[in-house]
């Protein structure tokens, strides 16, 4: 009798442990599947990006050329600004022109060039090829164009402030001649940077419009 009661005393203390040890690995398997702060399933560990989709380099290229053109039309609009902040107090006569003097020729063109700065605007956000010809076409009319002739406008004054030291225009007690080279210098390395930026940007949504339509 006591023998036969071991023998069923330890054929159920094993059974008892196969079965504990059997649930061990799906209790921990659930667990790596179900916790979000231990561990992880080896398909979500972080390794598996490789096989995922890349932004193509043509239009990360067009994002950043947009990106610095619109750099470039802030600077151009505030350039502009400057310019036509000048006309509208000599015009208007908010203040003395020995303070603020009267415009150069050059300058009243030159407030044209927010055409070409609206178009580019414009065009940016839908990648409108239109609008960015219209721009470019109009930077070299009113934007560029103004600048030259006024660099050859005020040669002579600067030339004469140069060697006699003599200026007649000022813009609150420094020479204008001066002031505005100092401007026409500025926007003319941000109208040649846009322009650059522009062409180079027509050019990315030229090809990506051939590739469309030849699918």
């Amino acid at each position: 009798m006591c023998a036969c009661a071991l023998q069923r005393v330890s054929l159920f203390h094993q059974t008892f442990c196969f079965i504990k040890l059997s649930t061990k690995p799906v209790q921990r398997g659930l667990y790596e599947m179900t916790s979000r702060v231990g561990l992880r399933t080896v398909s979500t560990n972080g390794t598996d990006f490789k096989h995922r989709e890349k932004v193509a380099p043509k239009y990360q290229m067009s994002a950043s050329l947009k990106s610095e053109v619109r750099k470039l039309n802030w600077v151009h609009l505030l350039i502009w600004l400057l310019v036509a902040a000048q006309v509208t107090v000599s015009h208007l006569s908010l203040v003395s022109h020995d303070t603020v003097s009267i415009p150069y020729q050059w300058e009243y063109p030159y407030l044209l060039s927010i055409i070409p700065l609206f178009c580019s605007s414009l065009s940016i956000p839908k990648n409108n090829i239109s609008y960015l010809v219209m721009s470019l076409i109009s930077a070299g009319l009113f934007s560029v164009a103004p600048l030259i002739y006024g660099g050859m406008e005020m040669f002579p004054l600067a030339q004469q402030l140069y060697r006699h030291g003599k200026a007649y225009r000022f813009i609150f007690g420094f020479s204008a001649v001066t002031v505005m080279y100092v401007i026409m210098v500025v926007a003319i390395q941000v109208h040649a940077w846009q322009i650059y930026y522009m062409k180079k940007l027509l050019d990315s949504w030229f090809d990506a419009t051939q590739e469309k339509k030849k699918k």
